[in-house]
């Protein structure tokens, strides 16, 4: 498990920097956009790049061996360049360096997203991912509520503080985890796949529980990723608040969240993954319903940290489950279609829920959002426990 804490640094600067980029660019962009949904599609670049880079990023990862290892080469070349051009989008001069800052970031963290999500269960053995899947997400969400709490303060004495200091942890995370993971060392089973990465090696992953569980991803991350991204907005224009208020908002979300991820990883390695991601959705269904009727701040941030309790409960899980239905050698392979599927959703959300906004006003953002994950509950409805991969299925029958 040191391993494992250790690993979690690298989930610990990714969650900074994505939270402070979902909290602080929509202002940005705000300054020279007017239309919501505009805005939601430009918070969707990562996703694009996440869509086509990912899942061919995962799978090659896969076949690399380097004297490094497999996946920690990418994270040598991306993790310097992201904190580069993190630092420079609050530095734009006009939309055009703000999207050029944009764009550049959101690739440099394409680079090495995947292969660090393809690390953990690389250096954990099948039984314990998803207490794994716990401890890393607790240390992104530490992550996330020194983002969203630390990066309202420093935001409001300058713009830039935030992105700079989001670039200086990431630094410091990478030197961590240069020093802390071995490859070749600390692999369960350090084995290249053979060949080349082709169309062939992600047709075979798509078994039917996999397609299954993969539209509830689809589903849950449309609502999550949408709320993410325009709850900012949201606070600000539906319910006056201010930006530091509305932002660090979300930090309770993330306290929930973090509190949470340790305990899910137990609950799901005891009653298995899907009947813990369900209760997480169902929680969450009437927890977004409730936030349509609020209208102050307190029961909105008791409401957040319920919704971040349940949101644990389905994320933590919902990794382990995805790499359960395939085999060892398609870890790289399975994280990119993983980070497909997700980032398909929240390249749809943000502009959709945008364009409902414009058009309905901001009380519907979480009518849609629980709509969502009634269709995520579904979808996870039809995935068949058969589906688990032998050694799984073994281990979650015998808790």
């Amino acid at each position: 498990m040191k391993k494992t804490w250790l690993l979690g640094f690298g989930f610990f600067s990714i969650s900074v920097t994505w939270a402070l980029y979902n909290a602080f660019v929509p202002f940005f962009l705000e300054k020279f956009i007017t239309s919501t949904a505009l805005i939601g599609f430009m918070m969707t670049i990562d996703n694009y790049f996440a869509m086509l880079l990912q899942p061919w990023i995962g799978s090659r990862s896969d076949r690399t061996n380097t004297r490094f290892g497999r996946r920690m080469p990418y994270l040598l070349i991306g993790m310097p360049l992201a904190a580069v051009f993190g630092t420079l989008i609050p530095w734009h001069t006009g939309l055009l360096t703000l999207i050029l800052f944009m764009v550049l970031m959101n690739l440099s963290m394409s680079l090495y997203r995947s292969p660090t999500v393809a690390l953990m269960p690389d250096i954990t053995e099948d039984s314990k991912r998803t207490q794994a899947n716990g401890i890393i997400n607790f240390m992104g969400g530490v992550g996330s509520i020194i983002a969203f709490a630390g990066g309202a303060y420093l935001y409001e004495k300058h713009s830039s503080l935030p992105f700079l200091s989001a670039a200086i942890l990431t630094l410091i995370c990478m030197a961590i985890l240069i020093f802390a993971i071995k490859e070749r060392r600390d692999a369960i089973a350090y084995t290249p796949a053979p060949g080349r990465e082709s169309f062939s090696s992600f047709k075979k992953e798509w078994n039917r529980p996999t397609l299954f569980l993969l539209g509830a991803i689809f589903f849950w991350f449309l609502s999550y990723q949408g709320v993410e991204a325009l709850f900012t907005l949201y606070g600000k224009n539906h319910l006056q608040l201010t930006e530091g208020e509305a932002s660090f908002s979300l930090a309770f979300f993330s306290l929930a969240f973090v509190l949470g991820a340790i305990p899910s990883g137990l609950l799901g390695k005891r009653f298995g993954k899907k009947p813990v991601i369900a209760v997480g959705i169902v929680g969450l269904i009437v927890i977004f319903a409730a936030i349509s009727f609020v209208s102050s701040l307190l029961p909105l941030r008791v409401l957040l940290i319920v919704g971040g309790l349940f949101w644990a409960m389905i994320n933590i899980n919902s990794y382990p489950f995805i790499v359960a239905l395939g085999k060892e050698e398609s870890i790289g392979t399975r994280t990119g279609i993983y980070y497909l599927i997700s980032s398909l959703a929240a390249i749809t959300s943000p502009p959709l829920l945008g364009a409902m906004i414009d058009w309905f006003g901001y009380s519907v953002l979480f009518y849609i959002a629980s709509g969502s994950m009634v269709v995520a509950l579904l979808f996870l409805l039809g995935v068949s426990d058969k589906g688990l991969s032998k050694s799984s299925a073994a281990q979650e029958a015998s808790m």
